[in-house]
């Protein structure tokens, strides 16, 4: 058994036993934020929307990081991290309940609210976990330990895409909604959405019993409140390595979600892999499951190498990844864009433990200024959507492209300016 570690905002945490709780809640907000891929498609088809309209998925969901963030932030400083997080997971499953109203209405915008409600237990989850499992061991490990958290996410985002696949996507090529009219259309569009309301159904039921295990683990982490406010927080963007590092996230998830969204109907086009609808969903799996196997070699690499200089690589190599896909065609072109998955894998706990560092008491209010970045995921989709709109798919790739030549520039900064040895 570890011994608890006392850390200065008055947490007390028994290292051993929470570790797999937060596991847990990595792997869950993971998979069902991938789900996001495989669903983007499945309206887009149903619907007939453009690039952009279809990005609003993304939209909807990122944004209430930007909304519920610093809320978040201001629930664990009251109420703690595991009731917190309980009280996430709960409006996970709500989120994932209001599915089932949308697809009786066979509307858009419903989807787009019950993703928001989804996406705002996703938030309350989120900054909780960060961190807090920069809390589950010694300082000298965090850059190690964020990133091998960050791998069980990796398996939730490359298992949720596969099954998620056959269950929504499975049916796609079958019909043409443009064909159909009146009833014969209204019919078609409550049957097939109920196929993802099933989905979300059985998400909701996981999701409740993961949050009465945490309810009833909540004593395992003593705590003492944390005075702020989040007016103050605000104050933590004049250190410029922290906003450098908020602003790095921003990209990040944004050149992610933007490729992670258009993958699919990337991969579907003639002088790509040309494969069906339910087969490129398949194949997000690869790009996502690129992420968990680089986590996991990553979080043994910044044991030995300064986390500075390993962002500057995988980004530099992003970028690279990225030219090949759009110059080439066929194979070569469709694989580098999965490989991306693999670049991707160590950006996001290497941008936030580097950002984060010697924020002490004032972790909740850092991991909530740095989630609100997320809604980067919101931005970048749907400039990239409009990209692609006014000229293709490939074009569009040159959004991403800028993401990550900024994640690059975070990377050699923290490198040169140094105080940060390899963990």
């Amino acid at each position: 058994m570890v011994s608890p570690v006392d850390d200065d905002d008055g947490t007390v945490v028994n290292a051993a036993d929470l570790r797999w709780y937060v596991f847990g809640l990595f792997f869950i907000f993971g998979g069902i934020t991938s789900l996001n891929d495989v669903l983007i498609p499945k309206l887009k088809h149903l619907f007939s929307l453009n690039y952009f309209e279809a990005m609003l998925v993304q939209f909807a969901f990122f944004a209430a990081y930007f909304i519920v963030s610093l809320p978040a932030a201001s629930l664990v400083r009251r109420l703690g991290y595991m009731r917190t997080a309980t009280i996430g997971l709960l409006t996970m499953a709500a989120g994932c309940l209001l599915f089932v109203p949308a697809s009786m209405t066979g509307l858009y915008i419903s989807f787009l609210g019950a993703l928001f409600i989804l996406a705002s237990g996703i938030t309350i989850v989120q900054v909780v976990a960060n961190p807090l499992i920069s809390k589950l061991g010694p300082a000298r490990t965090t850059h190690s330990r964020l990133t091998f958290a960050q791998a069980f996410n990796s398996v939730g985002t490359t298992i949720f895409p596969l099954v998620g696949a056959t269950l929504i996507l499975g049916s796609l090529a079958g019909i043409d909604p443009d064909r159909l009219v009146g009833a014969e259309r209204a019919a078609f569009l409550t049957r097939e959405t109920q196929v993802i309301s099933a989905t979300y159904i059985g998400l909701a039921i996981a999701l409740v019993v993961l949050a009465g295990l945490v309810w009833l683990g909540r004593r395992r982490l003593v705590e003492a409140p944390v005075p702020g406010s989040n007016k103050a927080a605000f104050d933590l963007l004049k250190r410029p390595r922290f906003a450098f590092g908020t602003l790095g996230i921003f990209v990040y998830v944004g050149a992610e979600v933007a490729i992670g969204s258009i993958i699919v109907n990337y991969l579907m086009l003639s002088d790509t892999l040309a494969v069906a609808a339910e087969r490129a969903g398949q194949l997000v799996a690869f790009y996502w499951g690129g992420a968990m196997i680089g986590r996991f070699i990553g979080s043994a690499l910044l044991r030995v190498v300064h986390p500075g200089l390993v962002l500057f690589g995988v980004a530099s190599g992003a970028g690279l990844l990225l030219a090949v896909s759009g110059f080439s065609v066929g194979l070569v072109s469709g694989y580098a864009l999965i490989a991306i998955g693999l670049m991707n894998s160590g950006m996001f706990p290497t941008i936030f433990s580097l950002a984060s560092e010697g924020l002490g008491k004032r972790a909740a209010d850092g991991s909530g200024i740095i989630c609100m970045a997320i809604v980067g995921g919101a931005i970048i989709p749907a400039l990239t959507g409009l990209a692609a709109d006014a000229s293709s798919l490939r074009m569009a790739l040159v959004v991403p492209f800028v993401c990550y030549a900024l994640i690059a520039g975070f990377g050699g900064y923290c490198w040169r300016a140094g105080g940060v040895s390899a963990q």
